[in-house]
């Protein structure tokens, strides 16, 4: 297969379902064994269990730094390295204008989209760098360059992801590890739920194919940037946005 992936670990958070279920299988058959991580345990289990390679799933809270650490210390205590990690997990958040935007509701999102990354990438660099190899993919938005309006949490978040990926792939550019970022447009998921139907419609009708992105699309972006073939690409954006990103 393409992109082989056998006798590597892959940490894969929100594993349990939507985009980060797809990453999970999609890495998984390639040969890896995937650490599902997430905060629904039994979720995680679920998907592992149906997973090739002696997958397994983890607890983890990535808005926790303590979670964090804890989830990746179990997973280097089962499998001895950790050569991918996909910051996937993430929330919509509220869907509404500035003003009726609490301070709870903004905050939540930061801590799970903008926090989590920055906590997972931190638990997995010093390893990394020890093992002179990684690929770490985070999971960002057209939203991040584009801004959704009533989503100012969310887009300012994922900005901040594709920012983030932009700069540690340059600080650990000669340690053999490569940090890219993956921005979708609209994907069929349950995130969906969170959003009124004005807000898909909005962003549906701004994407020239006219359609709503597959899960499975976008594991195949996250595949190549896994693999040792990702070998001269890093700090990186690329979009998975059915033809809507212009930059």
């Amino acid at each position: 297969m393409p992109f082989d992936l056998s006798g590597q670990t892959a940490i894969v958070t929100g594993g349990a379902t939507g985009i980060g279920e797809a990453i999970s299988k999609r890495l998984a058959d390639a040969g890896a064994t995937v650490a599902v991580a997430d905060l629904n345990k039994e979720g995680a289990a679920h998907v592992a269990a149906s997973l090739p390679n002696n997958s397994f799933g983890v607890e983890m809270d990535v808005s926790s730094s303590s979670s964090v650490n804890a989830a990746v210390e179990a997973v280097l205590a089962k499998t001895g390295r950790v050569h991918i990690l996909v910051n996937n997990a993430g929330i919509a958040g509220k869907a509404a204008p500035i003003q009726d935007q609490s301070d709870e509701d903004f905050e939540r999102v930061i801590e799970i989209n903008v926090n989590g990354v920055f906590y997972c990438c931190r638990a997995v660099i010093p390893h990394m760098i020890q093992n002179k190899y990684g690929r770490i993919v985070n999971i960002a938005s057209i939203a991040g360059k584009e801004g959704n309006p009533n989503m100012i949490a969310y887009s300012g978040s994922k900005a901040a992801v594709i920012g983030m990926t932009k700069s540690l792939g340059k600080e650990v550019a000669t340690h053999g590890i490569c940090v890219n970022s993956v921005a979708p447009a609209v994907v069929r998921t349950k995130i969906l739920e969170q959003l009124t139907d004005a807000q898909i419609s909005y962003m549906t009708e701004k994407i020239p194919m006219r359609r709503t992105g597959e899960p499975w699309e976008i594991a195949a972006v996250v595949h190549f940037l896994s693999s040792p073939d990702c070998s001269f690409v890093t700090a990186q954006c690329y979009d998975a946005s059915g033809g809507r990103a212009t930059y």
